[in-house]
């Protein structure tokens, strides 16, 4: 709620009727709230004048007085407070309708009013009978009884804005009698002659309309009735002292326009005097032809194109920096003083108006409808006139044009409202698309000839203020509706919301604007030697004989002689620094409204003729003119940012904010958009704080966050455009259109859908080839796509330039810099993108699609960068390394593994897929290893794709390009746990299983095979545990892929650090236990595949981080390997020759044994040595012998092991063997041939003792010299079918294939050559020699099999054996062998 009053009271006796009335003419004291201590106005007049005790301007001789001008701009201002303080109560009482009755609920719970409806509405519709006669008791007891409880109460709620009331009254009196008194006084009131009276006078004329046009709105009548109620309940049925003068106000004003006709009847004709005079002006602005033909707004001369300075129209452009008000003046003129529409020349000049405009703005965004309040106040009149001439016209000639005029005017007002209607907004719209040419014609012409801006200075001004007219009509007439409380037929105006003009006006005059304020110095300086000059002329015209002729008293001479005197002591600009000049030309233009005042005064003995009789006839300005101009450019000397914020500033627009926003939402970045125009619509906020009124103090607060949000919503937007431009150039209709190239299936597709085309004329078929081809953009039907490409990067770029070069945008204490705001937004953007394209709609993306989608995102994101003076490079890679690690950057220093490792959610997520879907296998799509292809596969999709389109080297290379070391590590870190948890299972298993392990242990070397069977019966869950180490196996190969793909990675990115890397690995200390920085370097060497054995190294970092392999159930590990030979398992497993592996990936199986003997081993002795240590006190040369710091000693302590447990595992697979069952001999032989080769522990001979060669060679020659068009299937469990055990099976049996390998045909039948002397090239050499030999490097790998096999060593099957080769030959695995068969031969 409005301040109270502090001084007022009911018990004031400042309120009885006669010490009101004095306080109502106390002058400017009384007014003392409203005017504030830094009082402005539309003429900025803010020094006080030379005035006497009653407001007067005193004249030194005392010949006559004159009224002081301050005093009309001060009540003006006046008016400005109560209009300030209405809007707020009608804020507060949530907008009512007093005129129709119509009150909200949050009208009654606003605290101002009881909240007793009945009591309420009832005295108001009964004004003005007094509360005695209404009997309000029984019209609702018990609201009146709660009254009478509560009176004071409501009475202090009420009494600030019944002071209102009082204030209003008091205005009306005083404005009045101004009004009376300048209009009989002043001698002159036209524009070209007494131009700046005018203006004060035409400004207290329409704020005294105005206040009183708005106080309909507020509840004046509910106010003062319940106030005196309540006054008489709490004073023994006494009315207030103000009461009935307050009822004679409101009644007579009610509604208030017929009181302002009958109030202001008196100055009717100099009104119409006023709007005659400014209709010329008027109809020029309305003509938009002669505006742009005659260069009204042009610097050039209109007829004499070589002259730059257009000084055709100076005055013309003054009145044109002024038309916004004249228009004011016209539709208020004639809606108060609707005589004056009789005029002859007045019908145009209102018809031109009010075809224009719909609504009368009132105060800030309150308005009345114009033409409703026409017909029902004005139209009334000018039929009575109508009438009268009638009546009188057979009498005179003038009643007759009487009746005629009427007539016209009669016509004019019946019809205009629909001519509005339909005409208005495509007037302003012409009239924009103008200023909008002209405005950008002015930029760049003063933009390249910054020294004409001064000289045309006015011109600027006018184009400012009818821009902003412009702007401000289009905001106001948004949605117009007529009012419900009268019978109108108005409907609301249709506005486009899309008008681009609007954009370029508000860019125009910010930068029209900018530009003023840029060579402010030049502009102050070209004023300064005007005045100079004038200086000279006005002290000529004084000394001419017809100045000298004149009477002229002491007082008007003195001032006279001051002007001058002011003039001539202007500091000169020559040689000067302009902008450190100080020069207040106040007391000149205080000096010059005072002898304007003089001698535009009746009661003047020397008035304005009599000067410019005097001084014209020297055939130059007169004496007043020069004086005129003097004060229009001194104004350009010390009150320049004053006159550009009263013609530029568009504070107004935040009462139409909301429709800001929309309006710039819908146009932004619309076709006809511009990116520059985003300055002009932001800055326009900083303006708005100046729209809160000092009355009002929580304005100032209201105002200030609205302006703020305007500004953020109108950034989201900027930004929100800025993410769409970028987004729109990646996608698959942007850059990616560009970037087309297909998958090898669609080239197939298409080559085959191109050779059925055997008519040679026959057109390319990419009609009929469902996806688009490299270079499609180039055909003529997609040049509309290019263009849109090509625009949308011209789009963006302006847009990053205009943001990076614009200035902060200040709001109160709220600074708003831009290009910080882009810089976020374009990495927010990356961030989301990158997060949104992991996944496709069916799963994972691929990781070399993910890089190349990233990359080119980044592309779009570098273009951006060379408008901006930022480094959005640093930005990308700080959110690159956000997705792969935020944990505490002081994590990344420490060389211990941070306590909690926080991810980031893009690493999480795709690292969380290969865990789940890779290794862990959760949607059973039969992920296998294949040795062979060295990538995992699946019989099935894993969501949309093959599991070898994500495990290929080449995808986990762009896997490491994407996420770097952070990435590797996490999915190093999470197979390491989930390998941890499976060897934990190994643990337990041995844990459990000890004493029957035990017993077999003793059983084999006792050669007990009876004991031995009966033990392997009682070992638990064997299956499950095989399949465990199954999994941990997959997960070995599938990191030391990573790690391969990490190193090729590292070579090309860091070639330095690989080869350093490289060579330390080589010179490493070969010493047990070994130092904590030599286990870093082998970690880091562990994870870019560097070391020789990287799955030991690997289980055994798994076993030292969670303590594994600490206690001696652990030397059994052979054993218990040994015993996985009599598992079920094998009944199944079948050999494949085209992937080098099993069909149920048991060859991982063989895997995981080799790590995890040679990974506890060496924990094992680590572990020892530790003890040892204890033992001795930290002596450890006493304690230790040397051989104990060899490496080498737990090397051969692994060899041991691992020749343990291929000795008893042969033993047990041989002893297991009869006829009844042999179907699994073969597929443990290859298993234990493939254990040989794998490890680099394990002699490859060490399976000769036990099993020959010959065996193994005749098991090899079976698989790999099979006619590659038969299909080789799994073993039977039938030993009939088992190659190289029984090869004499009956013809007549025929097996069927039973759970057959998996299927490579589809995606490998490309690799496949078949040819029974198997003199193949090989055909795996797709990435680089590293695909093939990085096994051999690391595992100096001998392949077993036949190395020379001829064609004519062939073994006859029978009709129903069959084997597992499905896929290519695989002859390349052999090309390398050092070893096999040939060796034993």
């Amino acid at each position: 709620m409005a301040k109270p009053w502090q001084d007022f009271s009911v018990h004031d006796t400042s309120l009885s009727p006669t010490a009101a009335r004095s306080k109502e003419w106390e002058g400017q004291s009384r007014w003392t709230e409203y005017l504030g201590p830094d009082m402005s106005s539309p003429m900025t007049f803010r020094t006080s004048r030379n005035k006497g005790p009653d407001g007067q301007v005193q004249n030194s001789g005392g010949s006559h007085k004159c009224l002081n001008l301050q005093w009309v701009v001060q009540l003006t201002e006046v008016a400005e407070g109560l209009m300030a303080k209405m809007y707020r109560l009608n804020q507060i009482l949530d907008y009512p309708d007093p005129v129709g009755h119509v009150f909200s609920e949050a009208f009654w719970k606003a605290g101002v009013f009881p909240n007793y409806p009945r009591i309420c509405l009832l005295l108001s519709k009964k004004f003005p009978d007094h509360f005695s006669k209404l009997q309000l008791e029984r019209v609702d007891k018990i609201a009146f009884d709660a009254l009478n409880d509560s009176a004071e109460v409501h009475l202090q709620s009420l009494e600030p804005w019944v002071q209102l009331l009082i204030d209003l009254m008091a205005f009306r009196e005083q404005a009045l009698r101004l009004i009376l008194d300048l209009s009989s006084t002043v001698i002159t009131l036209l524009p070209h002659q007494n131009s700046l009276i005018l203006h004060a006078f035409m400004d207290l004329f329409c704020s005294f309309v105005r206040v009183n046009l708005f106080s309909e709105k507020i509840p004046r009548k509910m106010m003062l009735q319940m106030y005196n109620f309540l006054h008489a309940m709490s004073r023994n049925d006494r009315d207030c002292d103000f009461y009935h003068r307050l009822v004679q106000f409101i009644d007579s004003y009610d509604p208030p326009l017929k009181g302002l006709q009958e109030d202001l009847n008196f100055v009717s004709p100099r009104i119409g005097e006023v709007l005659e005079a400014v209709g010329p002006i008027i109809f020029l602005c309305t003509d938009t032809r002669k505006l742009r033909n005659e260069g009204f707004l042009s610097p050039y001369h209109p007829r004499y194109p070589d002259i730059l300075t257009n000084s055709a129209h100076p005055m013309r452009a003054q009145d044109l920096a002024n038309v916004t008000y004249y228009r004011e003046w016209v539709l208020l003129g004639y809606l108060v003083c609707p005589d004056e529409l009789l005029r002859v020349t007045s019908i145009d000049i209102a018809l031109v108006v009010l075809k224009e405009n719909l609504i009368l703005t009132l105060f800030r965004d309150e308005y009345v409808l114009l033409h409703e309040d026409y017909q029902l106040y004005v139209l009334p009149r000018i039929l009575e006139s109508k009438k009268m001439a009638k009546s009188g016209r057979a009498k005179q000639k003038e009643a007759d044009l009487e009746y005629s005029v009427a007539k016209q005017v009669e016509k004019m007002i019946s019809e205009v409202h629909e001519q509005a209607l339909v005409s208005c907004d495509a007037i302003h719209s012409e009239r924009r698309i103008l200023l909008k040419q002209e405005i950008g014609r002015m930029v760049l012409f003063f933009t390249d000839q910054p020294s004409l801006l001064a000289p045309n200075i006015q011109m600027v001004f006018s184009a400012l203020a009818l821009a902003q007219s412009e702007v401000i009509w289009y905001f106001q007439h948004v949605g117009i509706a007529p009012s419900k409380s009268k019978a109108a037929r108005a409907v609301p105006v249709d506005i486009d919301p899309s008008d681009p003009t609007i954009g370029f006006l508000l860019d125009g005059m910010d930068r029209l604007c900018c530009l003023v304020r840029k060579y402010i110095a030049a502009i102050r300086g070209y004023a300064l030697s005007y005045l100079s000059s004038c200086a000279g002329r006005i002290r000529f015209l004084l000394g001419t004989p017809g100045m000298v002729a004149l009477d002229i008293d002491a007082s008007l001479k003195g001032l006279l002689q001051r002007i001058v005197h002011h003039l001539e002591n202007i500091p000169k600009p020559q040689g000067e620094n302009i902008s450190a000049i100080t020069c207040d030309l106040c007391e000149f233009r205080k000096d010059w409204l005072s002898i304007l005042m003089i001698v535009t005064s009746a009661r003047s003995s020397i008035n304005i003729r009599h000067l410019e009789k005097a001084t014209v006839s020297t055939g130059k300005e007169g004496l007043l003119s020069e004086g005129n101009a003097a004060y229009n450019w001194s104004r350009c000397v010390d009150e320049l940012e004053s006159q550009l914020s009263k013609h530029g500033s568009l504070r107004k627009l935040y009462f139409y904010h909301q429709h800001l926003t929309a309006v710039f939402r819908n146009t932004m970045f619309g076709p006809e958009g511009r990116p520059q125009h985003c300055c002009a619509w932001l800055g326009v906020a900083s303006s708005f704080p100046e729209c809160a009124s000092p009355i009002v103090p929580e304005e100032v607060t209201k105002i200030g966050r609205d302006a703020v949000l305007y500004v953020e919503s109108l950034i989201e937007s900027i930004m929100g455009g800025l993410e769409g431009l970028i987004n729109i150039l990646d996608s698959e209709g942007g850059f990616g259109a560009l970037e087309t190239q297909l998958l090898p299936e669609q080239a197939a597709f298409y080559l085959n859908n191109a050779s059925r085309v055997s008519i040679p004329s026959a057109k390319s078929p990419k009609g009929a080839v469902g996806f688009p081809l490299p270079g499609h953009e180039s055909y003529p039907e997609n040049n509309s796509s290019i263009k849109m490409l090509e625009a949308a990067m011209q789009r963006l770029t302006n847009l990053c330039s205009v943001l990076n070069d614009m200035e902060p945008i200040c709001v109160l204490n709220h600074v708003f810099v831009l290009r910080e705001y882009m810089r976020e937004c374009i990495l927010g953007n990356f961030r989301r993108r990158v997060l949104a394209v992991l996944k496709t709609d069916n799963d994972l993306q691929r990781p070399s699609a993910l890089e190349s989608l990233i990359r080119r995102h980044m592309s779009i994101v570098h273009l951006a960068e060379q408008h901006i003076s930022m480094d959005l490079t640093h930005g990308i890679r700080e959110v690159l390394l956000t997705e792969a690690f935020s944990g505490p950057v002081s994590s990344l220093h420490l060389f211990e593994k941070p306590s909690e490792q926080l991810t980031g959610s893009a690493t999480e997520v795709v690292c969380n897929w290969y865990i789940e879907n890779i290794v862990k296998d959760i949607s059973g799509a039969g992920i296998l290893f294949t040795p062979l292809h060295r990538c995992i596969k699946s019989t099935r999709p894993v969501g949309g794709y093959f599991a070898e389109s994500v495990t290929d080297l080449r995808e986990l290379q762009a896997f490491v390009r994407i996420f770097g070391g952070y990435g590797v590590d996490r999915l190093d870190r999470m197979m390491k746990e989930h390998t941890a948890a499976l060897l934990n299972c190994v643990d337990t298993s041995l844990r459990s299983n000890r004493e029957v392990i035990e017993a077999i242990a003793g059983s084999m070397h006792s050669g007990d095979r009876i004991e031995r069977e009966a033990c392997l019966k009682q070992i638990v869950d064997l299956d499950t545990v095989i399949g465990f180490c199954i999994e941990a196996g997959q997960a070995l190969a599938f990191d030391q892929l990573l790690a391969e793909a990490a190193g090729v990675v590292l070579e090309e990115g860091a070639p330095l650090i690989y080869s350093l890397l490289a060579g330390v690995v080589k010179h490493i200390p070969e010493e047990m236990p070994e130092k904590r920085e030599i286990k870093r370097i082998r970690g880091v060497a562990t994870s870019v595949g560097l070391v020789l054995d990287h799955d030991s190294e690997w289980v055994r970092s798994i076993l030292e981080e969670v303590g594994g392999a600490n206690d001696g159930s652990w030397t059994l590990l052979p054993y218990l390997f040994a015993t996985f030979m009599t598992s079920s398992i094998w009944n199944t497993t079948g050999f494949n020759v085209d992937t080098g592996g099993f069909n149920n990936n048991i060859h991982c199986l063989a895997r995981c044994m080799s790590a995890v003997i040679a990974g506890s081993e060496f924990v094992r002795m680590e572990r020892e040595h530790h003890q040892r240590l204890s033992f001795s006190n930290g002596h450890v040369g006493e304690a230790l012998d040397p051989e104990i710091h060899s490496r080498l000693s737990a090397e051969a302590s692994i060899k041991s092991a691992m020749q343990l447990f291929v000795k008893f595992a042969t033993g047990i697979v041989l002893d297991s063997w009869s006829d009844a069952n042999r179907s699994h001999l073969v597929a443990k032989l290859i298993f234990l041939d493939q254990l040989c080769e794998m490890s680099p522990y394990l002699p490859r001979s060490s399976l000769e003792a036990h099993v020959p060669y010959a065996i193994l060679r005749s098991i090899y020659s079976q698989y790999y010299s099979n006619s590659p068009s038969m299909p080789l299937a799994l073993l039977s469990v039938s030993p009939r079918h088992s190659p190289a055990v029984s090869l004499h099976a009956s013809p007549s049996v025929k097996q069927p294939r039973g759970d057959s390998t998996p299927q490579y045909g589809t995606n490998d039948s490309g690799f496949f050559k078949g040819s029974s002397s198997h003199n193949q090239e090989h055909p795996y050499d797709t990435d680089s020699g590293s695909l093939r030999s990085t096994e051999n490097k690391h595992w100096n790998v001998r392949r077993s099999g036949p190395l020379d096999y001829s064609s004519s060593r062939k073994t006859k099957f029978v009709e129903g054996s069959t084997s597992g080769s499905t896929g290519p030959s695989p002859l390349p695995r052999f090309a390398v062998s050092r070893s096999g068969p040939l060796l034993y031969k």
